[in-house]
């Protein structure tokens, strides 16, 4: 039997991440932890991480590393993850934050499978965003976004690199090109 899956998914805003998220989840039977759904689900519950977070939150600030590892380290010990395996997106979101999940994969007797990079040229990422047509959506703030994603990502791709778990995928395509290219990654490391 195949061991459940364990993987981090990346991609610039606008590079299909979430679609490709919903369809490796679907096809590899894995629970699909965004870091937006983890934290309301802490605040939710009232954990005290969660607490700590919401309060973080509440003064307009960025959840720390700390508690943002915390949390994560809460959900990963459950067993539906144990059971299914988990697809991450959003977390890691820094080098501190994947040493962070190395240690609780490693107290939980887990081991990642793959870092998938799905990546989309700038301009069409820009491109994608400018279509979808949101009020935040400017090509200022586009560009802004996107280059706040590169300089925080290149250490995380080095860092997953280096332990020989990226796998970045050409996310140019139709959804189902672009499928079969993160499916063949997902394959190669299992």
């Amino acid at each position: 039997m195949t061991s459940p899956l364990l993987a981090v998914i990346l991609g610039r805003q606008g590079s299909g991440k979430g679609t490709q998220s919903e369809l490796i989840a679907a096809n590899y039977g894995c629970i699909h932890l965004s870091t937006g759904d983890v934290l309301r689900a802490a605040v939710a519950e009232g954990t005290e991480l969660g607490i700590q977070a919401q309060a973080v939150m509440e003064s307009g600030s960025l959840v720390g590393d700390d508690i943002m590892v915390g949390i994560v380290a809460d959900r990963l010990a459950a067993a539906d993850i144990a059971t299914n395996g988990v697809l991450l997106d959003g977390f890691p979101r820094t080098s501190e934050q994947a040493d962070g999940l190395e240690t609780i994969l490693k107290n939980n007797n887990l081991a990642m499978t793959v870092a998938l990079n799905v990546d989309v040229p700038v301009d069409v990422v820009t491109q994608r965003m400018l279509e979808r047509g949101r009020s935040d959506d400017t090509a200022e703030a586009i560009q802004k976004r996107l280059e706040l994603y590169d300089s925080q990502t290149a250490p995380l791709l080095d860092w997953f690199g280096a332990r020989g778990l990226l796998e970045t995928v050409d996310g140019v395509g139709s959804v189902n090109e672009v499928f079969a290219r993160v499916s063949s990654a997902i394959d190669a490391h299992r």
